[in-house]
């Protein structure tokens, strides 16, 4: 493709150079440029790609995106000169495959907790309903029925611009995807047109990278601000933050509640581990029903919700929409249940902020008082919890706190401690506990033996939470990826 052509899809400074080139490649990682290719230079959190222009053009590159002038050089290289690098990245990319988000219908789905089930059961309602479909999410990517393995919540800008272009080669109409607070302040999702925007709930996270909590916000925010009038979004109005999403959106804004009024209403009738039955209301489609789903928690009601909001604003039919909806099975790692011979249940579930773990103990707990009666002696909640090392440690001693509050028995142990030392993660959790509190607290830093103890303690009708990891299989100690998961270690101990 032409150079020319190519930079008609950012706003350009001044170009420096012959723009009437053909570019065969695009990177922004000096490692991978070879002759022919479009270098773009970014400046990242670790590394200026600035740095590595003269690298790049040595080793081929035609022309280079830059936003720092200094680095242009006199050579026969053409140089672009832009304000955002990131933001030239993703609008370059999404016209260099094709312009994919144009030829689907995209849904982007945002917040703290819930991305991964709402976006990964959307997908999975849409291949029930008869559609070719693709995923973009923390667990696993999808095109149709091909499994593409996940590295991040929401990929580079070129990875998820190719992934976007092979979901309509092989003939998707819909695809759903997880857009990470990263994903947007970086401009990974720049260029990317969607037909809906879903916002969940908003907790404090990530404050390491965004600094501070209206920073974080703000960054969310602008996937609804840049929707375009055709489009439509779906906001969580028991979340304070929920209207403040859609302040600004050009788009159908339409609303879900669990205790007020909206366009999509849910309540529980009856919970247990197995799933919970549901009254659905809705404005949209003139719903009210009862439905049983095979979920539970008010905060997967508020997931279920939006799930189903999306598809009717989507155009299905509502009642349809209902009746896949009560067949479809929790997302791996997200209040998945596993049952003890001996009469206990394990609950693993990805709750890594301190509102997610307060929302599933609240859960647990609501389950086990309706069950009060029912055996000899009173359930206990035993949890085992960590927080991931590298990350906002302003979080840990709450995290701790709610813990503790809503359990019987809470064991501290390891998460992915990554480059810091593990035992320093849990003094900052023990923190936020009182002297007296932490007597009642087991404190164990090898993640399997915090596990075996947790199911060597609970009795028949107990409740062990395993919170952290969900879905995944693995633990990064001191910058080395090992084999770990938690359902493996569960089930050895049955």
């Amino acid at each position: 493709m032409k150079l020319s052509e190519l930079i008609k899809s950012i706003d350009v400074l001044q170009v420096i150079g012959n723009s009437d080139v053909e570019v065969t490649d695009i990177q922004f990682d000096s490692r991978r440029v070879a002759t022919g290719c479009l270098f773009v230079a970014q400046e990242g959190t670790a590394v200026d790609g600035h740095t590595y222009i003269e690298q790049c053009v040595e080793n081929g590159a035609v022309a280079v995106v830059l936003e720092k002038e200094e680095y242009i050089k006199k050579n026969d290289v053409c140089y672009i000169l832009v304000k955002n690098s990131d933001e030239a990245l993703g609008k370059i990319a999404h016209y260099w495959y094709g312009e994919p988000s144009k030829k689907l219908k995209l849904v982007g789905v945002t917040g703290t907790n819930g991305k991964t089930t709402t976006a990964t059961l959307l997908y999975k309602l849409f291949k029930s309903l008869g559609y070719k479909a693709g995923l973009l999410s923390t667990v696993v990517n999808y095109v149709n029925d091909e499994a593409i393995a996940a590295t991040h919540t929401t990929p580079n800008a070129l990875e998820l611009n190719a992934l976007l272009a092979k979901m309509v080669e092989t003939g998707c109409t819909h695809a759903f995807m997880e857009v990470s607070s990263h994903a947007i302040a970086q401009e990974r999702v720049a260029g990317l047109e969607y037909a809906g925007a879903l916002f969940t709930n908003l907790t404090r996270d990530h404050l390491d990278y965004h600094k501070t909590f209206d920073n974080y916000r703000d960054t969310k925010k602008i996937l609804f601000d840049r929707l375009a009038k055709e489009s439509f979004a779906i906001t969580n109005v028991d979340d304070r933050n929920g209207l403040v999403m859609t302040q600004n959106c050009r788009g159908r804004v339409l609303t879900y509640s669990t205790h007020s009024m909206a366009d999509f209403r849910g309540k529980i009738l009856e919970e247990g581990f197995d799933g919970m039955l549901l009254r659905v209301q809705s404005t949209l489609g003139a719903v009210n029903t009862e439905v049983f789903v095979p979920l539970v928690g008010r905060f997967n009601v508020s997931n279920l919700l939006l799930i189903y909001g999306a598809a009717v604003a989507l155009g299905e039919d509502a009642m349809e929409v209902l009746r896949i909806l009560s067949g479809l099975q929790p997302v791996n790692g997200r209040f998945e249940t596993i049952r003890s011979p001996k009469g206990w249940t394990a609950v693993i579930d990805y709750a890594h902020t301190p509102d997610a773990v307060e929302n599933v103990l609240k859960t647990i707990n609501e389950i086990v008082a309706a069950n009060v009666g029912k055996q000899a002696e009173p359930a206990q909640v035993i949890t085992v919890v960590g927080c991931g090392g590298n990350r906002d440690k302003g979080k840990r001693p709450i995290m701790a706190k709610s813990a503790y509050l809503l359990s019987t028995q809470l064991i501290l142990t390891s998460d992915n401690p990554r480059d810091e030392e593990p035992y320093a993660i849990l003094q900052d959790m023990a923190a936020g506990l009182t002297e007296e509190e932490l007597r009642r607290v087991l404190i164990i830093e090898d993640r399997a033996s915090a596990i075996k103890t947790a199911c060597t303690l609970a009795r028949q009708g107990d409740v062990i939470l395993i919170a952290g990891k969900g879905h995944e299989d693995y633990q990064i100690i001191k910058g080395v990826k090992h084999h770990f998961d938690d359902h493996e270690v569960v089930k050895g101990c049955l």
